[in-house]
């Protein structure tokens, strides 16, 4: 059979996509450029959290990934509480169903085996094994790309999350630490590799930073409560962490420093508009991102770069400017790690300001070299995301590869 006789590849992608988080969304963009690169007769549907974004903004068909609407709204009356009940039932054949009519289908990135943020196990967690689980039943191979991973404590959560990934036919992590994390819940992680985040196979904008020593800073802020075993005292976390950032942009201000506030997610917002209720100063403004491709374009603009949320950051990494992060989870340690400013972080859960505010001074001062240092990194880590592609390919697509090789030797 010729490669125009072939029929096109079925793929599938499948996440929490279109619903607010800018990380998630920047990850299925990474994997659609792979697609469209490689596989360009590849014929791509999404079952997603936000189809009708998706579908707009990708081009491609996408369905609602669960049956009932209120899915992640808290079930308190009778009517409610039935009605998720029944969506889970339902959503085992609706997913089985999707899942049988592709050929492959692909988790892009996102911590989708963690749980650093509050998380129930029949949410997302029963979602992924359904589609694990189908995937395995019809033989249709879930491929998990550049996915996070984190102990988890939460017995009913972990044993979905291991299930979900023992039944995955491929599995690739953004990190060790992620690996090391599946390893303890008893997966066997000999034949996963770990490669950078998916996000840093996005195009990096031009650097445009000002010339001037005293630029624009971007503070990257979150709707943070700590995590899933944090509950009872989220409130207290929250207030913590808000209030030690106020008065870090604060202190930026009274510097004369123009601040540049960013979000990642659509719950973000609350936090964003509490600071500059706090501040009140026409030095500090709000970012409209609605894409990483945006967020990369303001951290390149910014002398340096002050964030939470882990997209934030990777975006503030790949465009080349010096970032501290306030890190809430280990992902963020070993991302900063791996891109060489393992120096530059400071607790999400204890934010002290003038602590803080030291530490920035030190980013600004050794700017410079950090800036060598990351388009260094910069340039590894798009090497090793080639390597993942290719893995991806060789694992999943060996029709495909198959007919590529064999076109090679015919024309050597």
């Amino acid at each position: 059979m010729t490669s125009a006789d072939q029929k096109p590849v079925r793929v599938g992608v499948f996440g929490l996509l279109g619903s607010g988080n800018l990380g998630n969304d920047g990850s299925l963009e990474a994997v659609l450029g792979y697609l469209r690169a490689d596989h360009p007769k590849a014929v791509v549907d999404a079952l997603c959290g936000g189809p009708e974004t998706v579908a707009a903004r990708y081009r491609i068909p996408a369905t609602r990934l669960h049956w009932y609407r209120g899915e992640y709204r808290t079930a308190s009356r009778a009517g409610a509480i039935v009605g998720k009940g029944l969506g889970k039932l339902v959503d085992v054949a609706r997913t089985a169903a999707w899942v049988r009519r592709h050929d492959v289908v692909i988790v892009p990135g996102m911590g989708v085996l963690e749980a650093t943020l509050p998380l129930r196990p029949w949410g997302f967690p029963y979602s992924l094994f359904l589609l694990c689980a189908s995937g395995r039943l019809f033989g249709t191979p879930v491929a998990l790309v550049g996915v996070g991973a984190a102990p988890i404590g939460d017995r009913p959560t972990r044993a979905l999350v291991r299930w979900s990934a023992r039944l995955a036919a491929y599995r690739s992590y953004r990190d060790a630490l992620s690996r090391d994390a599946m390893r303890s819940m008893g997966v066997d992680t000999v034949r996963d590799e770990v490669y950078p985040d998916l996000a840093f196979a996005l195009p990096t904008p031009p650097a445009t930073g000002p010339a001037e020593s005293k630029g624009p800073v971007c503070v990257g802020v979150m709707d943070f409560h700590g995590g899933n075993d944090d509950r009872a005292r989220a409130e207290e976390i929250h207030r913590r962490y808000l209030d030690g950032t106020t008065r870090f942009v604060r202190a930026l201000v009274e510097d004369g420093r123009q601040v540049r506030l960013l979000t990642g997610d659509q719950c973000d917002a609350s936090v964003v508009d509490a600071i500059l209720d706090a501040v009140d100063s026409p030095l500090v403004t709000a970012s409209d991102a609605a894409s990483l491709a945006d967020l990369m374009r303001e951290t390149a603009a910014a002398d340096s770069v002050v964030a939470t949320r882990y997209h934030n950051l990777v975006c503030a990494l790949k465009a080349g400017t010096p970032t501290l992060a306030l890190s809430y989870a280990a992902k963020s340690d070993a991302l900063m790690d791996r891109m060489g400013l393992g120096a530059y972080r400071h607790p999400a859960r204890e934010v002290d300001a003038d602590r803080l505010l030291e530490q920035f001074r030190e980013l600004e001062r050794d700017a410079a070299e950090l800036r060598r240092t990351l388009a260094e990194r910069n340039l590894v880590a798009s090497r090793q995301l080639a390597r993942q592609f290719d893995d991806l390919t060789a694992a999943l697509f060996p029709a495909a590869e198959h007919t590529h090789e064999h076109a090679l030797r015919e024309t050597s």
